[in-house]
């Protein structure tokens, strides 16, 4: 394994891990309506658990409700007993062939619980980005000692490493305060 590759193989896992956090701010609720806060939901289907977007067409009706429509007549109370058991604090009404999912207004108190676990989300993603940055680091280290690359080429890598972890770091700071000005607006 070269430097190069080494450079390479660190600044795909950061990008992966950036793509993960997002994934993860997805599934953090604001005051508005958003198709994938159910993505995590699972539905029981001919006895196996299967995702609600495999049974189900998730979209918005508006920016408050969330609709639910089966693609089979039979599935609609297990979808709606699936949302209510689910943790996010949902309430959905079965209309016969649709299902309405009103997003009930967050308290102050809620927001700023939320806001609390969008940083340490955050701050979940920063340790990883950094111990992405010391497995590289230590590769390099490694690349010196058994004499496969001199001195000045781990400077200057470790230096380029540095540079992608700041910014990946600054983009996930980017997305907590977005994320963050999201929840508290009412």
């Amino acid at each position: 394994m070269t430097i190069a590759d080494i450079k390479t193989n660190a600044q795909a896992k950061m990008d992966q891990s950036i793509a993960a956090f997002k994934n993860n701010l997805t599934k953090i609720r604001t005051g508005r309506a958003n198709p994938a806060l159910l993505d995590t939901i699972h539905v029981e289907y001919y006895g196996n658990h299967v995702p609600l977007s495999q049974v189900a067409n998730v979209s918005l009706l508006d920016a408050r409700t969330i609709s639910v429509q089966p693609w089979e007549k039979g599935m609609g109370a297990k979808i709606e007993k699936a949302i209510r058991e689910s943790d996010l604090g949902l309430n959905p009404a079965n209309m016969g062939d649709l299902i309405r999912v009103p997003m009930p207004p967050m308290s102050e108190e809620r927001r700023k619980e939320m806001t609390k676990l969008v940083r340490h989300e955050g701050e979940q993603a920063k340790v990883a980005i950094r111990n992405l940055r010391r497995d590289a680091n230590d590769a390099i280290k490694k690349l010196v000692k058994d004499k496969e690359a001199s001195e000045d080429d781990q400077k200057r890598a470790e230096a380029e490493t540095q540079k992608a972890t700041d910014k990946h770091i600054a983009e996930i700071d980017t997305l907590v305060t977005g994320k963050e000005k999201d929840i508290m607006e009412v």
